[in-house]
């Protein structure tokens, strides 16, 4: 009985230990968004209590981004172009996924291993040529250049299209029988039954697009459309750092992902386990 209760008590301290550890950035981050930036170079060594309490609690740096560095802006541009990029690229890669699943073409393996093999390559090598064609089209400093190349989504897609293969042949079968149309089918029953991987994928497009930051900081030039890590990185100026400001972005930008990733959770997994592990 004593072993157990130490099995479960050493168990119990490792667990918290952990969960420390990996809190202690956000920890950080919100003590330092709440003081000033004085307090902050003075508490940060050695490790003490006003390390992680501020000796003054202060909501300055939250209303200064808003105030004067108008930071409402990137996030109302990061969220238009996230909602945009969710609904057109998920109807986009679901629609690909259908026909890959459910329809015979020529040149259906070559295509979908091209697909698979484009969500592998790192980003950052076709920045340039991607940007050369987005130039050639005049989108550059534009919504439409920062969403129409992050609409189709090899990852995506073949997260629809696992979850496709396995959809009941018998129900669209039927649904052809009683003379429903391609679009209908798709719309009426495809879309209604698979809801959970259209919110995982949707939680996958908004994770993207709102922790983007190589392809909005090459494309969008104007302050009007800089997005909200652009935003963030400008409190890191020339000559001087607002830190306390940079935390307060900073915290604000990590809290609105988990908001919207909480309530959908279920989903979320319930989505993954029906499409990416199967083979």
């Amino acid at each position: 009985m004593t072993r157990k209760v130490i099995s479960h008590a050493f168990f119990w301290i490792v667990l918290i230990m952990i969960a420390i550890f990996t809190m202690f950035p956000l920890l950080w981050g919100i003590a330092c968004s709440l003081r000033s930036d004085t307090e902050i170079f003075k508490y940060a060594r050695p490790l003490s209590y006003h390390t992680f309490v501020p000796v003054k609690f202060s909501l300055d740096s939250y209303i200064r981004i808003f105030r004067d560095f108008k930071f409402q802006r990137p996030l109302l541009n990061t969220f238009y172009v996230s909602a945009v990029t969710i609904i057109a690229g998920c109807l986009i890669n679901s629609i690909a996924a259908v026909a890959f699943a459910k329809f015979k073409f020529k040149g259906k393996k070559i295509i979908f291993v091209a697909i698979l093999i484009s969500f592998m390559i790192p980003f950052e090598s076709i920045t340039l040529p991607l940007y050369s064609v987005v130039n050639s089209f005049h989108w550059v400093d534009t919504y439409t250049g920062l969403i129409v190349p992050c609409l189709a989504d090899g990852l995506v897609l073949f997260l629809f299209n696992q979850f496709f293969k396995d959809f009941p042949e018998s129900i669209l079968e039927a649904a052809e029988i009683d003379g429903a149309s391609i679009p209908k089918i798709y719309f009426k029953i495809i879309m209604p039954l698979s809801m959970p991987v259209f919110v995982t994928a949707a939680l996958m497009v908004f994770m993207n697009e709102w922790n983007a930051y190589l392809w909005p900081l090459v494309i969008a030039r104007s302050p009007g459309i800089r997005l909200v890590q652009i935003a963030i990185a400008s409190f890191k100026m020339e000559r001087v750092t607002l830190w306390s400001c940079l935390y307060a972005a900073s915290i604000i930008s990590a809290l609105i992902p988990v908001v919207f990733f909480l309530p959908f959770q279920k989903y979320y997994v319930q989505g993954i386990t029906s499409s990416g592990i199967k083979g």
